[in-house]
């Protein structure tokens, strides 16, 4: 067993029978790492930083989920485990380095370790999703999937360089879409109309079946509305920022899901 009696459970679900049409899920909310691999061989203060979880989100979907009386499905476990937000196998499932930083406890690892890690950590949370969104279809409640991701505001650094370059990213937040953008392109306009943010359009990130999971695999695949939510990490890095950020996306995803509806009938 890869996880232990004293470590977290890989997943936790708020608010599982809510009514409520959004389902949220967060990917990277936790930066646990199971006692059984010690620290991967990255210092502390690295696992503090953006490649370590998605720093912000965990809060935010916490109060996100109270203020839409929202499921909330999220990870415990840091990206660096295992990304649960990648295919198994996928070349920065397990990194081997992440924003110019090794993972030395990510080398050399047999096909039994990766299998641990997977069955482990990103089966149960996929599962428990699954779960939510099934019996949601079964007892006829439509569902919005909504993941939530925040992004650093700065890449690499001049002493730790990137290949993506070291500029600083001028979004405030990215609305990410793959094949059915209908409902991330409503949210991203009434976000452009609050008249105070920068808002990317498949920015910083853009969203692919080759390079993501949850969307693709939760959403796309049932035919479900469902949108990537981007936030820039230094907006929610304390409460206040997580406050604010859950007021406004509860107020605004009723109006974009309002609107998506309209716009289907």
């Amino acid at each position: 067993m890869l996880i232990g009696p004293d470590d977290p459970p890989p997943v936790t679900v708020l608010r599982a029978g809510s009514t409520s049409p959004f389902v949220l899920a967060s990917d990277h909310a936790g930066r646990a790492i199971p006692a059984a691999l010690g620290d991967l061989g990255v210092a502390p203060r690295d696992l503090d930083r953006h490649i370590a979880w998605d720093i912000g989100v965990a809060g935010t979907g916490v109060r996100l989920s109270a203020a839409l009386d929202a499921p909330l499905v999220a990870q415990a476990y840091s990206r660096l485990v295992i990304d649960c937000n990648r295919r198994p196998g996928h070349v920065s499932s397990i990194p081997l380095t992440s924003d110019g930083t090794p993972v030395p406890g990510n080398h050399d690892l047999s096909s039994g370790q990766r299998a641990a890690r997977e069955r482990e950590i990103f089966a149960p949370y996929h599962a428990r999703l699954a779960a939510v969104l099934d019996h949601r279809r079964a007892v006829l409640l439509p569902s919005v999937l909504v993941a939530l991701h925040s992004f650093t505001p700065q890449l690499g650094s001049p002493d730790r360089p990137t290949p993506g370059g070291t500029a600083p990213r001028p979004w405030h937040v990215g609305l990410l879409h793959n094949h059915d953008p209908r409902f991330a392109l409503i949210l991203r306009d009434l976000l452009r109309d609050e008249g105070d943010l920068v808002v990317g359009d498949n920015e910083p990130y853009e969203l692919s079946d080759l390079d993501d999971y949850t969307v693709p695999v939760h959403g796309e695949q049932r035919g479900l509305p469902q949108v990537e939510i981007e936030i820039r990490q230094d907006l929610i890095g304390d409460a206040a920022g997580e406050a604010a950020w859950a007021a406004r996306l509860a107020r605004l995803l009723p109006l974009a899901w309002a609107r998506t509806r309209t716009a289907v009938s």
